[in-house]
């Protein structure tokens, strides 16, 4: 009933933030790569030529992004959505009609600027600027996007791409972007929330708005960032080498296929638990909480050779994923206030954007170097472990900073 209540006054917000991240699948690493196999025959790429491509250009928006993502502080949200969305659009439309390298480069390095950077950015600093008591149950609400997105896009990019080719299918997702998502994404965002109450727990005391700068020059910043960045880097490096490790273990190639509807799910399911314990607990206390699952995962995948380890990595992944896009969404405007949560979240995305560019590089290099696959997957786990003691003490330090600034 409190959902209910909730989505009732609320719906019209966390609708134009679950479709944004929803939409940012067209910039996102799985839909891209759904196109991967015509690309690589189209333009004669190796699987490693174009990997290098698509790790650069990613690179490229991340390092793009912290600029063009302080708009979201400057302008209105709904504005934003306008600048950005035909930007995107053109991108798919570059996908569409590139037949050179070059064109090829910037069409993946605006997908991946603008559906994976800006229309998450835009969504998760909408929602922890507009809400404050309830700021988990709107981000964990908006975070879900995604995966619906992941659950839909896929199995209709292939239906539209029987019918009109894999060129056609970017056309197709230009004028979704244009005539579906743009219209319905302004008309529910151009009204702009004002949080209609205010935290009072005085173990959650407001904090206040830090400039961008200040947050670059805060030790608490660059320690929290070493276990935000995991899940990231963890999650990106097991997929794309998802193939290696099925015939490491002797898995047929449906193990991991199946095994990412269970991921989904478990997402969806906790991302909404994480919402809750959010605004009950704050996500400075259980910042700690998402390291748990995601370490374990390491271990089960990194020890277990029966196909059921897949099925527990992918699981655990869920959990870690689910907790960490709400607690994410909440946490920065816990740590430095609101009034430059654009500035402030663009640096943090271009990091992550970073991560999942340079995941699988690294750990490729490592697999050509002679470096067990099982052995750096443990040490994945390792890390984890060791961040969580890290995390916990960011946790105790921010609460501490929190309350002489209440």
């Amino acid at each position: 009933m409190m959902l209910l209540s909730f989505l009732r006054d609320n719906g019209r917000w966390v609708a134009g933030g679950f479709l944004l991240t929803f939409f940012s699948s067209f910039g996102q690493t799985y839909f891209i790569s759904l196109s991967a196999g015509e690309i690589r025959s189209e333009y004669g790429l190796s699987h490693g030529g174009f990997g290098t491509i698509y790790m650069l250009a990613t690179l490229a928006s991340a390092a793009t992004l912290p600029q063009i993502g302080k708009i979201v502080d400057r302008i209105s949200v709904a504005s934003t959505v306008l600048l950005v969305a035909p930007v995107l659009a053109i991108a798919c439309v570059l996908m569409a009609w590139s037949r050179s390298l070059v064109l090829l480069v910037i069409a993946i390095y605006l997908l991946r600027l603008f559906g994976q950077g800006m229309f998450t950015h835009i969504a998760m600093t909408a929602m922890g600027r507009w809400f404050a008591a309830q700021r988990g149950r709107a981000i964990s609400l908006t975070a879900i996007g995604v995966n619906f997105g992941e659950a839909l896009f896929p199995i209709s990019f292939v239906g539209v791409a029987a019918l009109v080719g894999w060129r056609g299918s970017w056309l197709v997702a230009a004028a979704v972007l244009m005539l579906l998502a743009l219209p319905l994404i302004y008309g529910l965002l151009k009204v702009e929330r004002t949080p209609q109450s205010v935290v009072e727990d005085p173990n959650r005391p407001a904090a206040r708005d830090w400039t961008r700068s200040e947050v670059v020059r805060d030790p608490l910043f660059w320690a929290s960032l070493l276990g935000v960045l995991a899940p990231a880097f963890i999650g990106t490096t097991v997929f794309f080498h998802q193939v290696y490790l099925s015939e490491l273990r002797g898995w047929a190639p449906s193990v991991f296929a199946a095994s990412f509807a269970i991921m989904s799910s478990m997402t969806i399911l906790f991302a909404l638990i994480a919402g809750q314990l959010v605004d009950r607990f704050s996500a400075t206390r259980l910042l700690p909480s998402f390291l748990v699952p995601l370490s374990l995962s390491c271990f089960v995948l990194a020890s277990t050779e029966a196909a059921w380890g897949a099925y527990a990595f992918m699981a655990l992944m869920g959990v870690s994923y689910g907790f960490s896009s709400t607690l994410f969404g909440a946490l920065w405007p816990e740590f430095y206030g609101t009034r430059h949560l654009g500035g402030i979240r663009s640096v943090i995305v271009a990091f992550m954007v970073f991560a999942t560019a340079m995941g699988p590089g690294l750990t490729g290099a490592l697999i050509d170097a002679g470096v067990p696959y099982s052995g750096q997957i443990a040490a994945m786990g390792v890390y984890c472990v060791a961040m969580i003691g890290i995390m916990v003490l960011v946790s105790r330090r921010a609460l501490a900073r929190q309350a002489s600034a209440g």
